[in-house]
């Protein structure tokens, strides 16, 4: 398996082929993709750059999250970061969007959403998908396995695609 800094070089080749800017909404990450991304020289030429939005009223306010989305569903659902994609993309103006939220504990799981808990959603173009992950580890490890996911989810749909 590629390193993280080699996936991101593969990444970036990627969307500059493409003329792609990517831009960010992250939550439990609290930026850690947007600093990843920006540890690549020239990364300026295809990453827009990102919001993080904590709390909910980041999401609401930056990211045009619903009010009553959050109410049903809550921040850490699909409906919330498939939300945080389009919002961060009409925000930017990006064609290529990734939003994460989770709970990175070691508090705050539920039996319905325990800690580890973490939602993808990426958005290319029209296409916008979304994943569910459970994670395992500590804070730090589930903000560093939820980053590298959310990179190789954005990277492997671009080399399968050709988008």
């Amino acid at each position: 398996m590629k390193d993280i800094a080699a996936q991101i070089q593969e990444l970036a080749v990627l969307l500059l082929r493409r003329n792609f800017f990517l831009s960010t909404a992250e939550s439990c990450t609290g930026g850690l993709i947007g600093h990843l991304l920006t540890n690549e020289p020239g990364s300026s030429s295809w990453y827009f750059g990102g919001i993080v939005a904590y709390a909910d009223f980041m999401k609401i306010k930056i990211l045009g999250v619903k009010r009553d989305l959050l109410d049903r569903h809550g921040a850490v659902s699909s409906q919330c970061v498939l939300s945080m994609a389009r919002g961060v993309s009409n925000l930017t103006g990006s064609q290529v969007s990734v939003a994460v939220s989770g709970i990175a504990g070691p508090g705050g799981g539920t039996m319905e959403k325990p800690v580890g808990t973490v939602y993808i959603s990426w958005r290319v173009l029209d296409d916008t998908w979304w994943e569910k992950n459970i994670f395992s580890g500590t804070r730090q490890e589930i903000k560093t396995f939820t980053a590298h996911k959310a990179l190789k989810g954005l990277l492997d749909y671009l080399n399968m695609t050709g988008r």
